[in-house]
């Protein structure tokens, strides 16, 4: 599962989850699509794992799918 697919079953959009780590719509878009990998503050990090309501280990598998389609 990507980072999109966490997002979208969280039930949220782009702009949720930007407004709630404090970072623009533009770089939740790039993550997902693997363009740039996440680099986050500590509270960003769990903030976003519980936005999405997974693991760590869930949320660091969906950043390495993510940058794995973008290499494809």
């Amino acid at each position: 599962m990507n980072l999109r697919a966490l997002r979208e079953r969280a039930r949220l959009t782009v702009l949720d989850v930007a407004k709630d780590l404090d970072c623009a719509e533009s770089s939740i878009r790039n993550w997902e699509k693997g363009r740039t990998t996440p680099k986050l503050e500590v509270w960003q990090v769990f903030r976003l794992r519980d936005l999405y309501e997974c693991t760590e280990e869930e949320l660091v598998q969906a950043v390495k799918e993510s940058m794995q389609a973008q290499e494809a």
